[in-house]
């Protein structure tokens, strides 16, 4: 049913329902959605929560990955996604958008906005997709300080910290910083850009029992492709594909516009559209009919003429 229904919401906060994803085993795949319309696909195929990534949301504003968006408008697609699928959602929250009370009004927007989980990461700005070169490290305590900054303002919010130190500093750097963001409130560890089998098995078994780890699993980047049981022999609870979604619109989109341009219409393009009907089946559109009819009902009442009737 639709959104608006209260009693089709969710009982619990999207943080425990994030939580109780991780806790419940195996590892939970969280694909990229950069809109509403991606959450509801993603929901459909059967996905039991989301990621919203910094770098797909801005690039589908035209825009790089460099920090630039603000946390308004990151809540913006936070709502949108929440509000469309239902499902927990963990968010890139870049580097928290400044420091620690920068990082604490950030929890409280996400967490008001819908979001089950944020990810905070260890660079300066401007930061930089962690597949990139020349990342700038922020000093683990400055991190570690925001880690703790966000566990104090959060209430349910599900909090991993990311480092993307394997690259400069190697993995000793790595986990020593992951070790640190844990003691200062982190529920979760994300190390960002690991390069071989060999570097996600060290980094969990050399990690402490228990933490909960995040693979990304980006294409075109420094990490091989691993499916999702070889992330969990690994030692891995979470697995994310950030662009995945809007890589594959992207293409789709570049097509139908040059096909327009060649041919003068989308005649040849119809096979790989969604038709009306599927599109208006999936966002629900019959049912927000039936349930503004039904309100209607339900509150005019006999005798009274309804809409269209003679006065």
């Amino acid at each position: 049913m639709p959104y608006l229904v209260n009693t089709d919401l969710p009982t619990e906060p999207a943080g425990r329902r994030f939580r109780a994803l991780v806790e419940a085993g195996g590892v939970v795949e969280l694909p990229g959605a950069h809109n509403g319309m991606a959450s509801l696909q993603a929901k459909v195929a059967g996905f039991k929560g989301l990621y919203l990534s910094g770098a797909a949301m801005t690039a589908s504003m035209g825009l790089p990955d460099l920090g630039i968006i603000t946390v308004d408008e990151v809540a913006f697609f936070i709502r949108q996604i929440a509000r469309a699928s239902g499902l927990p959602l963990l968010v890139d929250g870049d580097t928290g958008y400044g420091e620690a009370l920068n990082v604490m009004h950030m929890v409280r927007t996400f967490e008001d906005a819908g979001a089950g989980a944020v990810h905070i990461e260890d660079q300066l700005l401007p930061k930089k997709c962690g597949h990139l070169n020349d990342k700038k490290l922020a000093d683990a305590h400055d991190m570690a300080a925001k880690v703790a900054a966000a566990a104090r303002a959060r209430r349910d919010l599900y909090i991993i910290a990311r480092t993307d130190a394997a690259a400069s500093e190697g993995i000793d750097g790595a986990l020593a910083r992951a070790r640190l963001y844990i003691e200062a409130g982190a529920d979760a560890i994300f190390p960002e850009a690991l390069t071989t089998a060999e570097m996600f098995r060290t980094f969990a078994e050399r990690m402490p029992r228990g933490v909960p780890l995040l693979a990304n699993m980006t294409e075109f980047g420094r990490t091989p492709f691993f499916t999702t049981s070889e992330f969990g022999a690994m030692g891995y609870r979470m697995v994310i594909w950030p662009v995945s979604a809007l890589r594959v619109a992207n293409k789709a989109q570049a097509a139908l516009y040059q096909a327009i341009r060649r041919d003068g219409g989308t005649h040849r393009m119809l096979d790989a559209m969604q038709t009306r009907a599927e599109l208006y089946d999936l966002i629900g559109l019959h049912d927000y009919e039936a349930l503004d009819a039904s309100i209607v009902q339900t509150v005019i009442p006999t005798g009274v003429p309804q809409r269209g009737g003679a006065a």
